[in-house]
């Protein structure tokens, strides 16, 4: 997970090289050319692309509202809407270009074998690693969510594992008991990297009308008020995948150079933007000139040594209210 290979900003990520830490997350920037039509947006300015969540068959998606701005931050709700895994590999990935940065596919179902189906789909195809989107509903479990359940999330990253040679990353539920013990059985089942983590379960209520803003009633939030809480979760499930050298995508509320820098110190070797491009679709670029200054001023020529060098406070005794 490290070598600079020239570059500071530089990691190795599952064996792919990856010119800068930053990765665009799923949803955040469709299908990955959306963004290129901004002025002074450029691919190169991350390492990778996770393309938006693709079910077998296409999906309209939720009903409106499905977007609410929050307190710092965002609830969403699309309902995976998407194509369909065939049209976005005959239609879509031939106009990426994948000499810019690395393209990731994000894959949902609702049962496990859906999840193979879009997995093999995906693995005929030039993109280079598969993300495992655990955080759906188990039609067949009584919409029991696959990420929420060790068992259940293990089966999924092993059948995926079994339908592809490529990386493998499995995306964390944070609504769960032990995410530590999640990262374990997914590793275990074959997952080749971690996605630590998805959004938290919110909600927004209409008082004039006291109901639901959210079409679906409740959604995901992400965005700066995430952050805390997906830092510790990030922590937590380095404990875990640092004794299997299993890197980390970082993620939830990172906005800036210092919020990047925290979540690689806490463990990760790869960071996410997501909510933030909302409000200033260069960030990626500002992010990595703080990135480098930093390391100038701490006379680092690999980002990829900062990770997981967190040291805790000794003698704290145990949180309490």
């Amino acid at each position: 997970m490290s070598g600079n290979a020239g570059h500071p900003l530089g990691v190795d990520f599952c064996g792919l090289r990856l010119h800068t830490p930053l990765v665009l997350l799923s949803g955040c920037v469709g299908f990955g050319e959306e963004y290129t039509r901004v002025e002074g947006f450029s691919n190169r300015d991350v390492g990778a692309v996770c393309l938006k969540g693709t079910t077998l068959a296409a999906r309209l998606g939720n009903q409106p509202h499905r977007v609410w701005e929050t307190p710092a931050g965002m609830l969403n709700s699309i309902g995976l809407q998407n194509p369909g895994s065939r049209h976005v590999v005959d239609n879509i990935l031939p106009e990426l270009d994948f000499d810019e940065t690395r393209f990731f596919a994000n894959v949902s179902g609702a049962t496990v074998d859906e999840y193979v189906e879009v997995t093999r789909i995906f693995d005929d195809s030039p993109i280079d690693a598969v993300e495992i989107n655990i955080s759906c509903p188990n039609v067949r479990e009584g919409g029991v969510v696959f990420g929420n359940d060790p068992d259940m999330s293990a089966r999924v990253v092993e059948a995926c594992r079994a339908a592809t040679s490529k990386p493998v990353i499995a995306k964390l539920s944070p609504n769960q008991t032990d995410i530590a013990e999640n990262a374990r059985r997914c590793i275990e089942a074959g997952s080749d990297a971690l996605s630590v983590v998805n959004t938290f379960l919110g909600m927004a209520v209409d008082v004039e009308t006291r109901r639901p803003v959210i079409g679906a009633n409740h959604a995901g939030l992400s965005g700066p008020a995430v952050k805390p809480m997906a830092l510790l979760k990030v922590h937590q499930v380095f404990q875990v995948a640092k004794r299997h050298d299993v890197p980390i995508i970082g993620q939830g509320g990172i906005a800036s150079a210092e919020d990047a820098l925290e979540f690689i110190i806490a463990g990760a070797a790869t960071v996410g933007i997501g909510t933030a491009l909302f409000y200033d679709p260069l960030v990626c670029a500002k992010i990595n000139a703080g990135l480098e200054d930093y390391m100038r001023r701490h006379n680092l020529d690999d980002i990829s040594r900062l990770t997981g060098t967190l040291e805790l406070n000794t003698g704290a005794e145990a949180w309490c209210a």
